[in-house]
């Protein structure tokens, strides 16, 4: 209760707002021309460069990298935008599309960090879905966020989701009897959006996952960066981190659990 209340609340300002949709404006029309020149970034290296990070993947690495001068400052915020790459072997595109869209199971294979999870609505390839998210560094965070989903293709072997955030709410005393969400404006804007851009490739092994996470924080008052810097500046890439390693790891439970079995 110190810590937060030391934390402060932080509302988002409309120049905030404005200066993270120009950002994901321009991101978005980047990941576009990406999507249609080289799919995913790994095809767009140089052969030798190529070949190293392949080998790196297949040996079972998350490869995570910094878009761009992140976190960029912008009025009242800060805006996170990280990209990462994992391999999964001994699987198929449509497998893992499969489970990345199981939103009504996802706590399966993301918790702790995903809570809750369901879909809302959906047609056809275009969802709506609730997750209640946990972060923890320092201090812990309990979102409940809602977001626009869509799937696409290219053709069988090359396929995407793009997932935008239309609400992200922060809950105080959550799992308790005093349980309520901070009203806009009265958050600590530990993260205020978060958008994913997900790439799926399949190669004769297996699939080739890429995730392009951006989200928008608070910026860090002064004297509080003890508190607030640790959680702003690493969660983003700690939690891209952890979603590509759960869902690498949730097919090697499976085909744990399938050995087993036969």
């Amino acid at each position: 209760m110190l810590l937060a209340t030391s934390a402060g609340s932080a509302g988002q300002q409309p120049s905030t707002t404005e200066a993270f949709n120009r950002y994901i404006a321009e991101a978005e029309a980047r990941i576009v021309r990406e999507r249609n020149a080289s799919f995913l970034r790994l095809d767009a290296l140089p052969p030798r460069e190529r070949s190293d990070m392949v080998a790196r993947l297949r040996r079972g690495e998350v490869m995570i990298e910094k878009q761009g001068n992140t976190p960029d400052q912008i009025p009242a915020g800060l805006v996170h935008d990280w990209l990462g790459l994992v391999f999964i072997p001994k699987t198929t595109v449509a497998q893992v599309i499969a489970l990345v869209r199981a939103y009504d199971h996802l706590g399966r294979y993301y918790s702790p960090d995903v809570m809750q999870s369901r879909i809302v609505s959906a047609r056809g390839d275009e969802l709506h879905v609730f997750m209640r998210l946990k972060k923890q560094k320092v201090v812990t965070v309990v979102l409940d966020t809602e977001y626009d989903v869509h799937y696409g293709n290219l053709d069988a072997t090359h396929q995407y989701s793009i997932s935008r955030s239309t609400r992200v709410t922060e809950i105080e005393n959550p799992g308790e009897p005093t349980e309520h969400p901070l009203p806009a404006g009265h958050d600590h804007g530990y993260m205020w959006r978060l958008n994913t851009y997900w790439a799926f490739e399949q190669v004769d092994s297996g699939v080739f996952v890429q995730c392009e996470a951006i989200s928008l924080t608070r910026d860090i008052p002064a004297g509080l960066g003890w508190l607030i810097g640790p959680f702003v500046n690493s969660i983003p890439r700690e939690s891209l981190q952890f979603t590509l390693d759960a869902t690498r790891n949730a097919f090697a439970k499976q085909a744990l659990v399938t050995g087993k079995a036969n």
